[in-house]
């Protein structure tokens, strides 16, 4: 006697939803009086709504340009988080890490000694940039283009040469060409860092991009340099990217306790309600550590709350880029 085959397909997308949103209601409540409780539902429901869960790609590589004028942000551990958490989602995802500090590099694990193949040698010696690209240690699907010490010398090196602004912005283009040529996956999300000071280096990285993303700390003086940040992106709009938008803004350190705190991400979200995504992120020891040990929060120590936050933070992302694409092709 043969048995009938098991034709039942599993749960679809929408079950694993609806399943995950029943798990979330049934979370113990919390409210204001007490905080540790209701910090520790929200880190569950995250986990709970996030946890294996496949971003939804872009219509088209996504190139986004992390900046700040004003240090100590957490600009390049936005980048490198952000980055993390979209490749740990299923998206392939290329960091540039166009800051000389290379503190992108280290986060991601990524050779960048002197005389590594880098994007000094993009920028100054138009090396192709698939000779530069390495993998990200402990994240499949995520890349780097590392800096080395190079490219500190590289400001003035690059002013008397031709289309010094767009150098960058060619090459990418011929790299996720050559990737399509070869058969290769797409690179979903590019996501560039760069120096706090708007010289050569960071006029490539708005050249290159489409989007600005802009980690605002949640402190004192968080608002200090955004408007001279914003007139930079104009300057570039006109000149030399018409296409560069700040497309998010992103509350970072945010310390829920303090009155500071929420009365700053009050005024940003006042100011920049569409770009400013819901998901904050925390002041948090782990996310400060994991760079020293060469890797982003996402891989040394996943449950904690900043590795959370910056998870829903990316999923924020992608769902508002498929969003926009949903709209411009109803349009």
């Amino acid at each position: 006697m043969t048995t009938e085959p098991n034709r039942n397909p599993g749960p679809t997308s929408d079950d694993d939803q609806r399943r995950r949103a029943a798990l979330v209601a049934s979370l113990p409540s919390a409210d204001d009086d007490t905080p540790l409780m209701a910090a520790l539902r929200v880190d569950a429901g995250r986990r709970i709504t996030l946890s294996g869960r496949v971003f939804p790609k872009p219509p088209h590589t996504r190139v986004m340009t992390v900046a700040n004028q004003k240090g100590g942000v957490g600009k390049t551990t936005t980048t490198v988080n952000m980055a993390a958490a979209l490749a740990k989602s299923g998206l392939n995802v290329l960091v540039i890490d166009n800051d000389p500090q290379g503190n992108a590099s280290t986060a991601l694990g990524v050779e960048h000694r002197a005389g590594t193949p880098s994007v000094y040698d993009v920028l100054v010696d138009g090396a192709p940039m698939a000779g530069t690209v390495a993998p990200a240690a402990g994240v499949p699907n995520l890349w780097c283009v590392p800096a080395t010490i190079d490219l500190s010398g590289a400001e003035i090196e690059l002013v008397s040469m031709v289309a010094r602004e767009t150098r960058l912005r060619n090459a990418l283009h011929a790299y996720l060409q050559q990737r399509v040529d070869n058969g290769e996956p797409r690179i979903d999300y590019v996501l560039v860092d760069c120096p706090p000071s708007l010289g050569l280096l960071t006029v490539n990285a708005f050249v290159v991009a489409d989007e600005v993303m802009i980690p605002i700390q949640c402190e004192y003086y968080a608002l200090e340099g955004l408007s001279q940040l914003l007139k930079s992106v104009e300057l570039i709009q006109a000149h030399l990217n018409p296409g560069l938008h700040v497309s998010t803004i992103l509350l970072t350190m945010f310390d829920g306790r303090t009155n500071l705190a929420q009365q700053v991400a009050h005024e940003v979200r006042e100011h920049f309600p569409a770009q400013t995504l819901k998901t904050t992120i925390p002041r948090s020891v782990r996310v400060s550590e994991a760079p020293s040990y060469g890797q982003t929060v996402l891989t040394y120590d996943p449950s904690s709350s900043g590795a959370l936050a910056y998870l829903e933070a990316a999923s924020e992302l992608a769902e508002r880029g498929a969003s926009a694409s949903t709209q411009e092709e109803g349009e």
